[in-house]
């Protein structure tokens, strides 16, 4: 089956759901609100604080090691001071505890924190590997992490049986979950959420990272953003940030193809100890399950 088949599908099946959860209605005013170059900190405080879940999450957010603040923020206000109203940040939080809160207290698949685990250890170490290769925006690179494998989400939820049925074949197969969602389904996590990030509005390089982060070549709006997602996600995969399933997968970087699109984008990377360098990838792992628990812990 072909790419143009397996989009058709996708688009089938997301189509198909009546329930489909939206970006809910704060999260898209306070998104408008900071296309407005006069907006204020007052006024993007009083819209958040209208959504305690997105306030919570993103206080939780800001007070991670992704964020790493000097001392614990605790005011919303003072947090977006911390910020510096920079827009960029406050989208991104907002679309990120959209996407999280979009599907909080579902019951899939798979387990819903586990997804979250794999999703926000993706981020960090997205976020470490575009700082090695002098990516300018570490922030993009984290949220692409987070939302890299969005479709998996619908598939838990809304195809659970037949998703219940890949997460089953990998666990006897030589295959990557890619291809056993393509041969049991007839597309795959990646068409699945390319179709809801269209639906959402997202910007089109976060589209493209969801489509083609197993395919870092096919990207064609930031490749090297794919690349740095890619990368993440195998090295995530490999050290047991993998839904607590199992997936036959090797990762040798010199081999990947990710790694030589970075390479040409750094080339210094050629002179790297790549050794040294995952260790310190190492390095980012550790927090993510205390992040996750704090994320979905009662507001």
């Amino acid at each position: 089956m072909d790419k143009n088949q397996m989009m058709e599908r996708a688009e089938i099946l997301v189509g198909a759901v009546d329930d489909l959860p939206t970006i809910p209605i704060v999260a898209t005013k306070i998104l408008q609100l900071l296309d407005d170059p006069d907006v204020s900190v007052e006024e993007i405080a009083d819209l958040m604080l209208s959504d305690q879940v997105m306030t919570a999450r993103v206080m939780k957010l800001l007070n991670s090691p992704v964020y790493k603040p000097a001392q614990e923020i605790t005011s919303l206000k003072r947090a977006l001071v911390y910020l510096g109203l920079r827009l960029r940040h406050v989208r991104e939080l907002a679309l990120t505890t959209s996407v999280i809160n979009a599907f909080d207290g579902t019951s899939g698949a798979m387990e819903l924190n586990a997804f979250w685990e794999h999703s926000f250890g993706v981020g960090m170490v997205s976020k470490t590997i575009a700082g090695k290769v002098g990516y300018q925006d570490l922030e993009k690179a984290y949220i692409a992490g987070i939302i890299h494998d969005l479709g998996e989400v619908f598939l838990s939820n809304f195809m659970r049986e037949p998703f219940l049925e890949v997460l089953e074949h990998i666990k006897t197969h030589q295959v990557t979950l890619g291809d056993a969602e393509a041969e049991l389904l007839g597309t795959t996590h990646c068409e699945i959420g390319l179709c809801m990030a269209r639906k959402w509005n997202f910007p089109d390089a976060y589209c493209d990272v969801i489509a083609n982060h197993h395919n870092p070549v096919e990207a064609t709006v930031d490749p090297v953003l794919c690349a740095i997602v890619n990368l993440a996600d195998l090295f995530c995969t490999v050290r047991g940030l993998n839904y607590g399933g199992r997936e036959w997968i090797s990762f040798n970087l010199n081999e990947e193809e990710a790694w030589t699109i970075l390479k040409k984008e750094s080339p210094a990377l050629a002179q790297m100890d790549v050794e040294r360098f995952c260790y310190e990838l190492d390095d980012a792992i550790p927090d993510v399950a205390a992040l996750v628990s704090s994320m979905f812990s009662p507001a």
